[in-house]
Formats: C-alpha cells, sequence, structure tokens
C-alpha cells in the first residue's frame, strides 16, 4: 500500500441489515486502511458530508434494500457536486447482474456481490487506489 488510504463505509437509505457493512469496514482496518463506518440510515447528504469531512479517498457503500439504482447515482451527483469525484464509489450488496453495468456505467468503480472474498475486496481497493495514486 502506498499509504494508509481512507475510506468511508456507509449504509445508504432505510436498510436496516449492517453485518455485512461491518465486516468490511474490520476487514479493512485490518488489511491497513482508515475506516470510518457511518452507521444505519444515512441520507446521500450526509454519506458526501462525511466523505468531505473525512477527507476520504474511497466511499464504501452497502445496499440491500433494492434502491440502489436511486441512491448511488444520487451520492455520485453529490460527490461531483462538491468536487469530490476522486473520491473512488465501490458499492456491494445484493445488486442484480443488469444493474451492475448501468452503476459502472455512471462512475461506479466496482461493483462486489455476495460471496466477493473480504481479501479480494481489499486487494482490489488497495490496487486501485496505488494505481490512481501513482497517476496523479
Amino acid at each position: 500500500m502506498e499509504r494508509t488510504y481512507r475510506v468511508v463505509v456507509a449504509k445508504p437509505g432505510l436498510d436496516g441489515h449492517d453485518r455485512g457493512a461491518k465486516v468490511i469496514a474490520r476487514a479493512l482496518r485490518d488489511a491497513g486502511f482508515e475506516v470510518v463506518y457511518t452507521g444505519l440510515h444515512q441520507t446521500p447528504e450526509q454519506i458526501v458530508q462525511a466523505v468531505i469531512q473525512e477527507d476520504a479517498d474511497a466511499l464504501g457503500l452497502s445496499l440491500l434494500s433494492g434502491a440502489h439504482l436511486v441512491l448511488v447515482p444520487r451520492v455520485l451527483d453529490l460527490l461531483r457536486g462538491a468536487g469530490r469525484e476522486d473520491v473512488l464509489l465501490v458499492v456491494g450488496g445484493i445488486i442484480p447482474d443488469g444493474d451492475i453495468v448501468a452503476l459502472e456505467g455512471q462512475g461506479v468503480a466496482r461493483v462486489f456481490t455476495p460471496g466477493a472474498s473480504l481479501a479480494e475486496i481489499g486487494s482490489w481497493l488497495e490496487t486501485a487506489l496505488d494505481t490512481r495514486e501513482h497517476a496523479q
């Protein structure tokens, strides 16, 4: 890892299941990332404010509610509006294959679905952030 990256992990919307987000947050922390978990029921505005306040390198959104095609574009719009399009956005959760293509087309860097290993997620994020760091 080029440096210690800061990652915000958030649960947007009304989804009340956060075990997966907590597992991801802990795995990333154990892999050397600095992780901030925002908690349940966050609005897109609250999430982007956390990203700005924490000066995050990446944002991980955990969605199980089926509202990903509404919430993720809103977060992307708010990040762009705040001048933080540099934040690497990763989405995880129950996302249909067809929706993955749509989300990535809108600017999501990667979508992880159930079955992705914690090592795979951490390794991918480290490589993506290191690659971005070298490009700057």
